[in-house]
């Protein structure tokens, strides 16, 4: 019975169970799994990025992981998006460089291999105009950007949703992408809801060897 606990990466790379939550609802789901592995590999002092803002909850807590001494960017094309992200960030006293340009431009804020992490929603922004969601190629051209500013030991985090409006091809194109990356840089790992309806985001991780 896994009633009460949650998915976590143990120190040795496995996965543990931790006591914590009253059903798997509480924990088993693409959110709180991403949210788990970012405050798991994000230190005080990182340089992150949140490249689709969204309401701003990723941002929000990559500031709070990276403190004072960090520094965070985010990245929307949507201005009610950014102006969610900043609402939000003013809301706790947080501070990000929040843009309104696309993911697939990131290279022009940050350095090569300066970046310690890098987060993703592809799809649409919740409760947003249900039409205007992300695009195959230029998620798959902002994944590579991504992959050149992470630093050796970087970490990219992906929430993959999909269905609706925007159908599967984004989804399709990107987990076929992932395949492709040499496994002599990266290590790629996707996680399946093997019995999930309604087709649930799907959360990959990335690592940069």
């Amino acid at each position: 019975d896994f009633s009460g606990a949650f998915l976590g990466l143990d120190g040795y790379g496995g996965i543990r169970m931790i006591k914590t939550a009253k059903s798997s609802e509480d924990f088993m789901n693409t959110l709180s799994i991403v949210h788990d592995f970012l405050r798991r590999t994000v230190r005080p002092g990182s340089l992150c990025i949140d490249a689709t803002a969204g309401r701003g909850r990723d941002t929000a807590l990559l500031c709070e992981l990276a403190g004072e001494d960090g520094r965070v960017l985010a990245f929307d094309v949507q201005e009610d998006a950014v102006r969610q992200t900043n609402k939000l960030l003013a809301r706790e006293g947080k501070h990000a460089e929040v843009h309104l340009d696309s993911h697939a431009h990131m290279e022009s804020y940050a350095a090569p291999e300066s970046v310690d992490c890098i987060v993703f929603n592809f799809g649409r922004l919740p409760g947003g105009d249900p039409h205007i969601f992300t695009q195959a190629d230029s998620s798959i051209e902002a994944v590579n950007a991504g992959l050149r500013l992470l630093k050796p030991g970087g970490v990219m985090a992906l929430a993959i949703y999909y269905g609706g409006e925007n159908g599967y091809g984004e989804r399709d194109a990107l987990l076929a992408h992932l395949k492709t990356l040499d496994d002599r840089k990266y290590s790629v790992l996707v996680c399946d809801w093997a019995n999930r309806r309604n087709d649930p985001p799907i959360p990959a991780f990335l690592f940069k060897d």
